[in-house]
């Protein structure tokens, strides 16, 4: 099994995954302050948090960074109608030992409702077994984000159990969510049970 430090640039019908880059931070910034991502991932804790973008200079040495990392990958997802960047996809949490790896993604306004996030899904998970020879992608979605668990039971990701009261957000308790898929599922359906 290869790591993580090949940055590809994969390429579907609907969008381009390619590497970050320190580029790309005044967009990604922009992204992350977006309400629905920052309430979504779980990245604040309360409304009055919300829109607030992340530093730019820290945006910028964080994907300035990204493409000397050997133990995670993290991509742009580039819309192929407007060639714009509307999100990222990213495998962390590598465990050479288990051949396995956490999914997590993001995708801003611009690119909601248009399958542009499952397509971009599926060929990160799909690079992952195919060419990282993962057998266990697995990721956590929140229980008020149905949107998202849709897409992941789309592709063929199973439900593995819940764990309660994992996010406090606005002072309500918000359960996690955690689903795999494993090398032999994948292999069966190719994303598409």
């Amino acid at each position: 099994m290869k790591n993580l430090s090949h940055k590809p640039t994969l390429t579907g019908r609907l969008v381009t995954l390619r590497p970050l880059t320190a580029d790309d931070a005044e967009t990604m910034s922009a992204i992350m302050a977006d309400p629905e991502v920052a309430r979504l991932t779980g990245s604040v804790s309360n409304s009055a948090d919300l829109g607030e973008a992340p530093p730019l200079e820290s945006s910028r040495a964080w994907y300035g960074s990204r493409a000397a990392t050997d133990d995670r990958l993290d991509l742009g997802v580039v819309d192929q109608a407007t060639g714009r960047l509307v999100g990222e996809v990213v495998l962390n949490c590598w465990d050479a030992d288990a051949r396995s790896v956490s999914f997590r993604t993001l995708v801003g306004p611009e690119g909601r409702g248009r399958g542009l996030g499952t397509e971009a899904t599926r060929l990160l998970v799909g690079y992952a077994f195919d060419q990282l020879g993962m057998h266990r992608v697995g990721l956590e979605v929140f229980d008020f984000n149905p949107r998202a668990r849709h897409v992941y039971e789309k592709i063929g990701f199973v439900h593995e159990g819940t764990r309660r009261h994992a996010l406090c957000f606005d002072g309500d308790w918000i359960d996690a969510h955690d689903m795999s898929i494993l090398e032999h599922e994948w292999a069966a359906h190719r994303g598409s049970p």
